[in-house]
């Protein structure tokens, strides 16, 4: 009962903010077509690419991603570490864990994070040596007792991940604690995967937490193309599609309280912001969303085995411009703070037009030129 039940509130999950993306279009259409090559297709919060500009060496570059430029920024660092050692008593100590090295290091987690999409297309020997340079973090962090500390506060953007990057989400934090073995934990983690290659038709963009003192909004913004190639529906061999595209917001909120190293997490509710479907908007506006706290309630009556899930989000660096998390798998989320602000972002601006307006506001921009 318990896994129906959860399974009931995941299928809840989609049907809040699967349908719009999977029913406008056929595994055909342009999207899916170029995940196939959704390596050279992310997109990074750290420095904006143009994609359409990428030459197929650059997109070859992505897909073969060269080891000899990780291998020489460790190597820096670890030279830089050797001359440092080199020194006696406490500067030793000092120059091993200081400002410099630390700087470097960040550095170096921040380009790898930039050149591999946020670590989704990271190789394993990219993700080993990005997970050395985190320790090193983790070893020499400046913030003790960091989710009591004021500087935790503020709106994060996911830079890096070794998972996938919707796992930073209290959503799926609360559904995988609900697994009390090590079997269901792997089940979850397939979950997870089929998960991801449900989103490979749709590019994910920012991927924020907004932290206040109790209380973690994670906002997990894609879009995807809304209008399939012409050869999907007719003789014609061209293969273009439209520049039109389905964007939204999936919000989901929980409490949190601080524990000194983390945060205990209670799971409120998952709702779709932003939505730029006409029709769709305008329900999910009336306040669509689902509500986890009532489906708790409802385990909790039925099944004398169950508590409300409240899986500890740990963090183990935190500076004035970085955060470290790590989950209760111990899988890491790096994050840059953007702003102190702890409202989270308002969607109300983006218009239910698929992008129509914006699209004939650039054609006119750039050829018509028709001003009134």
């Amino acid at each position: 009962m318990l896994k129906t039940l959860w399974a009931a509130a995941f299928l809840c999950y989609y049907a809040i903010n699967g349908f719009a993306v999977t029913k406008c279009f056929p595994r055909s259409s342009p999207i899916v077509s170029a995940n196939k090559h959704s390596k050279a297709r992310w997109s990074s919060p750290v420095e904006s690419v143009d994609e359409e500009s990428k030459s197929d060496e650059s997109v070859a570059s992505v897909e073969n991603p060269d080891e000899s430029s990780v291998q020489e920024v460790a190597m820096e660092i670890s030279d830089k570490s050797s001359h440092d050692s080199s020194g006696n008593g406490e500067d030793e100590a000092s120059e091993d864990s200081g400002p410099e090295k630390i700087s470097q290091t960040i550095l170096a987690l921040l380009g790898l994070a930039s050149s591999t999409g946020r670590g989704e297309f990271a190789a394993a020997f990219q993700k080993e040596k990005a997970g050395e340079w985190i320790k090193i973090l983790e070893n020499a962090s400046p913030t003790p007792e960091p989710t009591n500390s004021a500087l935790s506060q503020g709106t994060w953007e996911l830079v890096y991940s070794d998972t996938q990057l919707f796992r930073s989400s209290p959503f799926f934090m609360a559904g995988r604690a609900v697994c009390s073995t090590p079997e269901e934990a792997e089940q979850y983690d397939w979950f997870c995967d089929m998960h991801r290659g449900a989103l490979a038709i749709s590019q994910i963009g920012a991927v924020r937490q907004v932290v206040s003192e109790d209380r973690l909004i994670s906002e997990f913004e894609v879009k995807a193309g809304a209008v399939p190639f012409l050869s999907d529906f007719t003789p014609f061999a061209y293969s273009g599609g439209w520049p039109v595209t389905i964007e939204g917001a999936i919000v989901s909120s929980a409490d949190i309280t601080p524990t000194g190293y983390g945060w205990e997490i209670y799971m409120d509710s998952v709702e779709i912001k932003g939505s730029n479907l006409p029709g769709l908007r305008q329900i999910l506006d009336a306040g669509l969303k689902l509500q986890s706290r009532p489906l708790s309630k409802v385990l909790e009556d039925n099944v004398d085995s169950y508590s409300v899930p409240k899986p500890i989000f740990k963090t183990t660096y935190l500076s004035e411009t970085l955060r470290v998390s790590r989950d209760q798998d111990g899988k890491v989320f790096v994050y840059t703070k953007t702003s102190d602000s702890t409202e989270p972002k308002d969607y109300s601006s983006v218009l239910s037009d698929l992008g129509v307006t914006k699209l004939l506001g650039g054609f006119n921009d750039a050829v018509t030129k028709i001003y009134i």
